[in-house]
C-alpha cells in the first residue's frame, strides 16, 4: 500500500537529517580527535573524555527533550536542537583550550536528545500513533548510512582543511539545512487529536511509567547493552588484533556489521505483520551472548571472528527499531517522548561509562578473554531483565483492561 505523500516527506525529511546529525555528532570524531588532542595538546583522556561528558549531558536531558516533543511536536524541538548543535560546533571550531573545547561539548550534548533517533522517534510517534513502527523502521535503513558517508567525508575534509574547519563546515549544516528541514515538519492537528483520544484510558503518565518495575527492568536492560556498545566501539579493533589478526583482516571483518545492521532492519521491516516488537527484542538481546560466546572461546580463528561481526550487527541494528517501538507497546502512546526520553537517559550514561570503564580494565588485565567474559555477563543480565520487562506484557494494555 502506497504512503501518504505527508508521511513520505516526513520520514525524507528526518532521514536527511539523521544522516547528518549522527554523521556530524558521533561518527566524525573519531576521524579528527586524535589531531584534536595535538593541537591543543590535550591528553587523549582529555580529549575523549570531553566526547563521554557529552553523552553523560545527552543522558541528563533526554526526558525534558522528550517531554517538550509530547507537548509541542517535533518541528521546534528539533528545530531547536539543530539550532544548538550548529552552535556547539561553531564553538568547537574555535576552542583554544580545554575550558572552552568542554564548553562546546556540554552544548552538544544538551543538542543531541534533541536532533537523533530518540527525538526523531517521538517525532514519528506523535504524528503516526500505533502505526510509527513502519515508519521507525524505514527512518533507521535511512539513519544506517551516517557512518558510510561521513567516515570518509570526515577524513576527506580533515586533510584538506582541518578539524576546525570540518567542525565549522558541520556548524553550517546543522545551522542551514538541518534546521530549516526540521522546520517543515508538522503534526496534523486532527491526526493528533484522534491520538490523544484513543489513548487517554490506557497511557501512562511519565511518572506512572516510573513506578512501574518493567519501566526500570526495561531502562537497565537497554543501559547494560548500551555500555555493551559504546565499549566496542570504542576498543573493538585492537582487541580482536591481539588475538593475533592482523589489522587489516579486522577492519575487514568489523565492516560487515554495518551492512549487517541494514540487514537486520531490512529484516524486521518484513516480520512486521507477523511479529510482534516485543518478540523482535527478544531476538536481539538474544543474538548478542552467542555473538560474544563466538569471540570468546573461538576468537583466534577469523570465521568466529566474522560470525561475531555478523550477530552483532544484527543485533544493534535490530535494537535501535525496538527501543523506538517497544515504549509506545508498553506504556501507550500519549507521553512516549517523555518515557522514551527517561529510557534513553540511563542508557546514555552507560553508553558514556563503557569506552572509559574498559580502557581502565585494560591497563589493569589487557587480556582479550576478561574483557568478553565481561561483557559476556552483561549481555545475559541485559537479556533477563528485557524478558523480564515484557513478560507480563503491555502495562498500559493491562491497565485500559
Amino acid at each position: 500500500m502506497d504512503r501518504p505523500p505527508r508521511t513520505v516527506a516526513t520520514i525524507a525529511i528526518l532521514a536527511v537529517t539523521q544522516i547528518l546529525s549522527w554523521g556530524t555528532l558521533y561518527y566524525a570524531f573519531a576521524v579528527v580527535a586524535h589531531d584534536i588532542a595535538r593541537e591543543l595538546a590535550l591528553p587523549g583522556a582529555a580529549v575523549f573524555g570531553a566526547f563521554s561528558w557529552c553523552l553523560l549531558v545527552a543522558g541528563l536531558t533526554a526526558t525534558p527533550s522528550g517531554i517538550l516533543i509530547d507537548r509541542h511536536g517535533g518541528r521546534l524541538v528539533m528545530a531547536g536542537g539543530s539550532l544548538l548543535c550548529g552552535l556547539g560546533f561553531i564553538m568547537l571550531s574555535q576552542a583554544r583550550g580545554a575550558t572552552a573545547y568542554y564548553l562546546a561539548w556540554t552544548v552538544l550534548g544538551a543538542a543531541m536528545p534533541a536532533v537523533l533517533y530518540d527525538a526523531a522517534f517521538a517525532t514519528l510517534n506523535r504524528q503516526f500513533g500505533m502505526g510509527a513502527r513502519r515508519a521507525i523502521s524505514t527512518l533507521t535503513l535511512f539513519g544506517g548510512f551516517a557512518s558510510t558517508v561521513f567516515w570518509p567525508l570526515t577524513v576527506h575534509l580533515n586533510g584538506i582543511a582541518g578539524w576546525r574547519t570540518t567542525y565549522l563546515a558541520y556548524g553550517l549544516v546543522q545551522l542551514l539545512l538541518c534546521m530549516p528541514l526540521h522546520l517543515l515538519l508538522s503534526t496534523p492537528p486532527e491526526a493528533a487529536q484522534m491520538h490523544k483520544q484513543a489513548a487517554a484510558g490506557a497511557d501512562f503518565s511519565l511518572r506512572q511509567a516510573l513506578r512501574h518495575p518493567a519501566f526500570w527492568k526495561l531502562a537497565f536492560a537497554f543501559s547494560a547493552n548500551s555500555f555493551i556498545f559504546s565499549a566496542l566501539s570504542a576498543h573493538l579493533i585492537p582487541i580482536l588484533q591481539s588475538y593475533g589478526h592482523a589489522l587489516s583482516s579486522v577492519v575487514w571483518m568489523a565492516a560487515l556489521i554495518g551492512p549487517m545492521q541494514v540487514a537486520g532492519r531490512l529484516g524486521e521491516m518484513r516480520m512486521a505483520r507477523h511479529a510482534r516488537p516485543q518478540a523482535s527484542g527478544t531476538f536481539c538481546f538474544a543474538v548478542l551472548p552467542g555473538a560474544l560466546l563466538a569471540v570468546l572461546f573461538w576468537g583466534q580463528h577469523q570465521v568466529a571472528v566474522a560470525l561475531f561481526c555478523v550477530l552483532y550487527g544484527l543485533s544493534i541494528g535490530i535494537l535501535t527499531i525496538v527501543r523506538g517501538t517497544l515504549p509506545q507497546i508498553l506504556f501507550g502512546a500519549r507521553n512516549y517522548g517523555a518515557i522514551s526520553g527517561a529510557l534513553a537517559g540511563p542508557a546514555l550514561i552507560a553508553r558514556a561509562a563503557g569506552p572509559i570503564a574498559i580502557a581502565a580494565l585494560l591497563q589493569f588485565n589487557s587480556s582479550p578473554a576478561l574483557l568478553f567474559s565481561l561483557l559476556l555477563g552483561c549481555s545475559l543480565a541485559s537479556l533477563l531483565f528485557y524478558l523480564l520487562a515484557v513478560r507480563g506484557g503491555s502495562p498500559a494494555a493491562a491497565t485500559a483492561r
